[in-house]
C-alpha cells in the first residue's frame, strides 16, 4: 500500500504555508543514517501563552481525512471527544508515506525520505534526547510489539499487526543502540500500570501507537487473537466507506476510547495534562499521480518535491506534497471546551507545541514561526 523505494532525498521546506519553490532531488542509497541538519536551540516567538502541561500523551492514527473521522458514523466515539474538547480544524499530515510522518513529529523533519523502508535509520537529535537532557521523563507504548525494545520489522510471524516504521523510537540510532532507552519502549500493555505507579515514575511523555487493526491502516488478513481483542482479522479499506473501511474505523474508535479512558482515570491524568489524538496522514486511494494518496495539501514547512519525483510518479507535476488534511483531537484538563482552531497546523506544529512547554529548544522545522509553524496554544488554553 505504501511507497517502499528506499531513496534518501533532500527535504527543502516549503516558504510559508504551502507555498511552490523550485528545487532539486539528492539522492543516495537507502538504510544509510541521516544527520539532522537544522539548529536545534533557536528561539522562537510564540503567537500566544498557553498553559503550562504536566503530562503530554499522543496517540496516533493511521491513513484517514479529517472528514472521513470527525463526524463519520463509524467513529461516534471521536467525534464525541472532538466536540467537548478540542479539535484543530486545520490539521495536516507533514507528507506521505508513514514513515516520515513519524520521525517529523518527533524530529522536526522528515529528512527527504518519502517512503517506509524499515531499514532507514536516522542519526538525528530527536525529542528523547531533549527530554533527557531537560530532566523530563518519557514512555512508548506499542500495541502488539511483544517486548521491550523489540528491534524486529514487524511483529513474529511476519504478522503485521505491529511495523517499526509506525515506532519512530527504534529508528533513531541512538535510541536504538541504547538499551537503557530501548527499555522505555514497551508494549501497550504496560500502559496502565505505568499510568498508576508513583508520581516520580509515571512518564511526563507518553506516545501511543496502536497495531494495524486498531489504528485504520488495516492489511492483516487472518485471525490472531482466538477473541478477536487485537482486532484481527482487519484487511484494507478503501475511502468510499465500504464495509472494511468501516470496521477499521469502528476498532480505531474502541481504541481510542478504551486509551483515554485509561488515561483520565489514572493516577497521571492531573494538572494541565493533554491528549492529542492525531492521524499521521490522509487517505490512501490509489491515485498513481500523488504517488496513490487522495490528499497531498499540506502546510507549515511540508516539504516541496520535483515534477516526476520518482518516489512518487513519473506524472507527479511538482509542487508541495503534504500528507493532506487530517483528524487532530486536543483533549486538556482545563483548556478550551467546544472549541475549534482553523489555525493551519502539522505535525511540526505538535511537536513545537510538546517542546515550548518544557523549555526544551526546537528541532529542525519546529519553531519556524516564518514558514507557518505554530504551537497549538489556542487549544490548550491561555
Amino acid at each position: 500500500m505504501n511507497n517502499f523505494t528506499g531513496r534518501l532525498r533532500v527535504s527543502v521546506a516549503a516558504v510559508g504555508c504551502c507555498a511552490a519553490l523550485t528545487l532539486a532531488a539528492l539522492a543516495s542509497a537507502h538504510g544509510h543514517a541521516v544527520k539532522n541538519h537544522h539548529p536545534g536551540n533557536r528561539p522562537v516567538p510564540h503567537h500566544r501563552h498557553a498553559a503550562h502541561l504536566k503530562h503530554v500523551f499522543v496517540i496516533v492514527l493511521e491513513n484517514h481525512s479529517k472528514d472521513g473521522v470527525i463526524g463519520d458514523p463509524n467513529t461516534p466515539r471521536i467525534t464525541a471527544l472532538a466536540r467537548q474538547y478540542g479539535e484543530a480544524g486545520q490539521y495536516f499530515g507533514v507528507t506521505h508515506p508513514s514513515e516520515p510522518n513519524y520521525i517529523a513529529m518527533t524530529a522536526g523533519d522528515n529528512f527527504g525520505i518519502n517512503n517506509d523502508n524499515p531499514a532507514n535509520r536516522f542519526d538525528a537529535q530527536n525529542i528523547v534526547d531533549q527530554l533527557e537532557a531537560k530532566g523530563k521523563t518519557w514512555g512508548a507504548y506499542m500495541e502488539s510489539m511483544p517486548t521491550a525494545g523489540y528491534l524486529g520489522d514487524f511483529a513474529p510471524g511476519t504478522i503485521q499487526l505491529y511495523a517499526s516504521k509506525h515506532n519512530p523510537f527504534v529508528l533513531f540510532t541512538d535510541i536504538r543502540n541504547n538499551a537503557a532507552r530501548l527499555a522505555l519502549d514497551k508494549p501497550y500493555t504496560a500502559l496502565r500500570a505505568d499510568l498508576n505507579s508513583r508520581e516520580k515514575s509515571i512518564p511526563d511523555f507518553v506516545y501511543i501507537v496502536p497495531n494495524q487493526c486498531h489504528d485504520m491502516h488495516g492489511g492483516v488478513f487472518t485471525q490472531v487473537a482466538p477473541d478477536g481483542s487485537d482486532g484481527t482479522p482487519c484487511p484494507f479499506g478503501s475511502t468510499n466507506d465500504d464495509a472494511n473501511d468501516a470496521s477499521l474505523k469502528q476498532k480505531a474508535d474502541a481504541f481510542v476510547a478504551a486509551t483515554v479512558h485509561t488515561i483520565m482515570s489514572s493516577k497521571a491524568w492531573r494538572g494541565n495534562s493533554a491528549i492529542f489524538i492525531v492521524a499521521d496522514e490522509s487517505d490512501f486511494n490509489g491515485d498513481t499521480t500523488q504517488g496513490g494518496w487522495a490528499d497531498v495539501s499540506g502546510c507549515c514547512d511540508s516539504p516541496v518535491l520535483p515534477a516526476g519525483d520518482p518516489a512518487i510518479s513519473p506524472t507527479w507535476p511538482g509542487g508541495v506534497f503534504g500528507g493532506g488534511l487530517s483528524p487532530a483531537v486536543v483533549i486538556t484538563r482545563n483548556g478550551p471546551r467546544h472549541f475549534v482552531s482553523e489555525t493551519p497546523y502539522n505535525h511540526y506544529s505538535l511537536l513545537t507545541t510538546i517542546e515550548q512547554n518544557w523549555h526544551l529548544g526546537y528541532l529542525g522545522h519546529a519553531g519556524d514561526t516564518a514558514g507557518g509553524v505554530l504551537p497549538m496554544d489556542d487549544l490548550l488554553g491561555h
